[in-house]
């Protein structure tokens, strides 16, 4: 079997994109997924309130304590010309990387007046994007955080709000960097953390800086040609030790989000998680052995996207087209303000009858 982008589409009716959050974060819907031997998936409605009684005492969720920042500047060129940047990670101080939407690209050594309050030099190319100098008198977070905007995603067709200050951040967003939030962790409010904790499972962090990339579609019909965007990652000795005490007791790892996911499977890719900061652009497709992750809270993704190719790889192709064709069916909210999902990793029988047919 060669897999193809075609594999990874569905047809998503517009109007089940969220545009905004719901007035309460755990007042989503929660789609549970349960793999069944030789047999079709369970699929049950529930509400993400119950997520509780479906993780049992031993259990670890692991969350991502990433915090978005306001990476989004307008501004104009020496020419006069008009520009939007947005940032993909700071990588200093008073540097970033940063995608810049103009007429025409800017070259080494211009200089760009952003948010009519600083100017900010063009370094030069790193691949698709600009390598940016701040203004050395501020911390560069602190700077957006005054000056820059809240970057919504791209399918949310309005421009971000007072509300999507709080509500575009998860309730436990600690370290700043983010261009995009990890979306499965906005359901979670205290109270619900509470209910978790009282069910007897722990809870770990990690930091995985989600960039601009994220978005990005796939551009290459075979998916051996696509190259991964780069995000980088924070592994505290705590969650590696949290994680080999929930393996030692019989419990599971639950990862709360794909960003989280991808932290832990790509620190594991070289032998035993280990402590640590490092850089990740790992591609996770049907075949993938995971190592870590027993099961996942997701939102629903995108059409032809990776992350429909990592919840495929995790949960089962057929698990997965039949679990969005009941999404779209029962009217599910859809993306970063959408429903959620609570996936079970299928097991490695499946795994390796899907090695022997690719």
């Amino acid at each position: 079997m060669s897999l193809t982008l075609n594999d990874f589409d569905y047809l998503l009716p517009a109007d089940l994109i969220a545009q905004t959050p719901l007035p309460e974060r755990s007042a989503s819907r929660l789609l549970v997924v349960t793999p069944s031997a030789g047999a079709a998936p369970v699929l049950a409605d529930a509400c993400f309130t119950e997520l509780p009684d479906l993780i049992g005492a031993g259990d670890l969720l692991v969350f991502n304590d990433t915090r978005v920042i306001h990476a989004r500047l307008h501004g104009i060129k020496d020419s006069g010309g008009q520009i939007e940047v947005l940032i993909e990670r700071a990588i200093g101080p008073h540097e970033a990387l940063a995608q810049i939407r103009a007429s025409k690209s800017p070259r080494t050594g211009t200089r760009l007046r952003l948010a009519d309050a600083f100017d900010v030099e063009v370094l030069g190319r790193v691949g698709e994007f600009f390598h940016l100098r701040f203004p050395q008198g501020e911390n560069l977070f602190a700077l957006l955080e005054r000056r820059g905007k809240l970057p919504l995603p791209p399918y949310i067709q309005r421009a971000a709000g007072d509300a999507d200050e709080t509500r575009y951040q998860t309730v436990y967003a600690r370290e700043p960097g983010s261009v995009a939030a990890p979306t499965a962790g906005l359901h979670f409010d205290e109270a619900l953390l509470e209910r978790i904790a009282a069910r007897g499972a722990r809870c770990a962090w990690l930091t995985l800086h989600v960039g601009a990339g994220t978005f990005q579609p796939v551009r290459v019909d075979d998916l051996g040609e696509h190259r991964m965007h780069r995000e980088r990652y924070v592994i505290p000795q705590e969650t590696v030790d949290a994680i080999a005490a929930t393996r030692a007791a019989g419990g599971r790892v639950i990862a709360v989000g794909t960003t989280s996911m991808r932290a832990l499977e790509a620190a594991a890719q070289d032998g035993a998680l280990e402590a640590g900061s490092g850089e990740t652009e790992i591609f996770i497709l049907p075949g993938f052995r995971f190592q870590m992750v027993d099961a996942l809270i997701t939102n629903f993704h995108l059409p032809k996207s990776t992350l429909m190719m990592l919840v495929s790889a995790f949960a089962g192709m057929d698990s997965i087209r039949r679990a969005y064709a009941h999404a779209v069916e029962a009217r599910y909210r859809f993306f970063s303000y959408g429903d959620a999902m609570f996936l079970t990793r299928r097991n490695e029988a499946e795994n390796d009858e899907l090695d022997n047919a690719i």
